[in-house]
């Protein structure tokens, strides 16, 4: 008797797909073939203990993060691929940089997409890699020496902070949009 597999039934070979494997090695390029076990989480946590693994072996990376390196590693196979990528990355890491450098001065998330561009720059260039680095070290330097701080010290860096965020913000309205927000405020006060 022979049944047809159904659309739920797993591949029968991981890997990557037949035609990319063919087209690069025709082309004289390695791709890899062995694959992560797509085991799953586990039913229970009976083999962790606090999260921590029981068992000696490394924690997997998640598999949406496996599943793109594939991807990057088949299209970096290929010159074309590899050309293209390091084209697409550079745009976009430069279209998310430009615009967080641009929001900079406002009030929002400027230096998130900065660090986000780098992140982007970082799939395919190790000066971005070493920059993001650098910038998470930092940053996380900082977060530790103010979190040992006394209050004291935290509410004046906080002050500190704000005064600065509402000087940015009253120059950006008062030279981008010609609106004098301390001259209305005085003028209001001065009126009522």
């Amino acid at each position: 008797m022979v049944t047809k597999g159904s659309s739920v039934d797993p591949p029968a070979a991981s890997g990557p797909p037949k035609v990319a494997v063919r087209a690069t090695e025709k082309r004289g390029y390695a791709v890899p073939m062995e694959q992560p076990e797509r085991t799953g989480r586990p039913a229970s946590d009976a083999d962790r203990s606090g999260g921590v693994l029981v068992d000696g072996k490394p924690p997997r990376p998640p598999r949406w993060r496996e599943r793109i390196s594939m991807t990057l590693d088949l299209i970096r196979a290929n010159p074309t691929g590899r050309i293209a990528l390091k084209i697409f990355i550079a745009i976009a890491g430069a279209i998310v940089v430009t615009i967080g450098i641009a929001l900079i001065p406002l009030p929002g998330p400027g230096w998130l997409l900065v660090i986000a561009g780098l992140g982007i720059w970082a799939v395919e260039y190790h000066w971005a890699r070493r920059l993001l680095g650098f910038t998470r070290r930092h940053v996380h330097g900082w977060t530790q020496w103010v979190t040992r701080q006394s209050l004291a010290v935290r509410i004046v860096l906080g002050s500190v902070g704000l005064v600065f965020v509402a000087t940015v913000v009253w120059l950006s309205l008062k030279y981008s949009l010609g609106i004098d927000v301390v001259a209305k405020a005085m003028q209001y006060l001065a009126t009522h």
